[in-house]
């Protein structure tokens, strides 16, 4: 019996740092990918705010992991991230920007993107009744405000 506790415990520890030697290999705990892409979520930038940047690795076996900060190093000029949120001054008068993002894990992996800010405002969101009268066919009823 004392014998079997003896194995035991040497068997945790062995196995103990196996795992610490495995997560040192990847420090970020994802696994490795053999190319990135961009996926984002919208076709421009807004002035001012966060803009979330999405960047995905291919596995090797195929399918997407999501990559993050932790992951990636994103490099822009005209703007400063947070995270995967790219920050643009809200008084930026350029028309476009270009994002770069690295894989850290292997710097030959590397994406570039152009896109465009967005040089309309935000107008008022229409109502539910306003919606439901153009599904209907109904002329606009004029906005108290």
């Amino acid at each position: 019996m004392k014998y079997f506790f003896i194995f035991f415990a040497l068997l945790l520890l062995l196995n103990q740092g196996f795992a610490q030697r495995k997560k040192a290999d990847r420090p970020s705990g994802t696994p490795l990918v053999d190319s990135i892409a961009f996926h984002l979520y919208t076709d421009s930038l807004k002035k001012g705010v966060h803009n979330y940047i999405n960047v995905d690795g291919r596995l090797p076996k195929g399918g997407w992991y999501p990559l993050t900060a932790e992951d990636i190093l994103f490099d822009c000029e005209e703007g400063r991230f947070e995270g995967n949120n790219l920050v643009l001054p809200a008084d930026f008068k350029k028309e476009k920007v270009t994002i770069t993002a690295t894989y850290k894990r292997n710097q030959q992996i590397s994406r570039k993107i152009t896109i465009y800010i967005k040089t309309l405002e935000d107008g008022p969101l229409k109502t539910k009744e306003e919606i439901m009268d153009e599904l209907r066919g109904r002329p606009k009823k004029k906005r108290g405000w």
